[in-house]
């Protein structure tokens, strides 16, 4: 189990990977399949059904790298991720994949993305 005193852009990669094989095994791929079936596209079904599930997975994972379970540590996750995702464009790339499971798609502008 590694620490989060020592979560660096190689452990942020590990785990975004890690998230990932575990969004995508097959127990994992139905659950969703399901959630996105009953939200069709719309964002606010998306946020109640999709959203608690990746989050859930998340969390599962992330408890290997350190973080608490809960709240806190999916918190604590996310804003290592945003900080680190900021200086390298691996971790940017991963956790955009991690957030396309749960966002839906949209066209996107680049005065949209410089106002995230």
């Amino acid at each position: 189990m590694a620490s989060v005193t020592t979560f660096n852009a190689d452990t942020a990669k590990a785990a975004l990977n890690d998230v990932l094989l575990a969004l995508n095994a097959p127990e994992n791929v139905q659950k969703l399949s399901e959630a996105k079936e009953s939200s069709g596209n719309e964002m606010m079904k998306m946020m109640q059904f999709i959203f608690p599930i990746v989050t859930q997975i998340q969390m599962d994972v992330i408890k290997k790298y350190g973080f608490s379970e809960g709240r806190e540590g999916t918190i604590q996750f996310a804003q290592f991720i945003r900080t680190l995702e900021r200086e390298d464009p691996e971790i940017a790339r991963l956790h955009n994949q991690v957030r396309s499971y749960f966002l839906p798609s949209v066209a996107s502008s680049p005065s949209a993305e410089a106002s995230l």
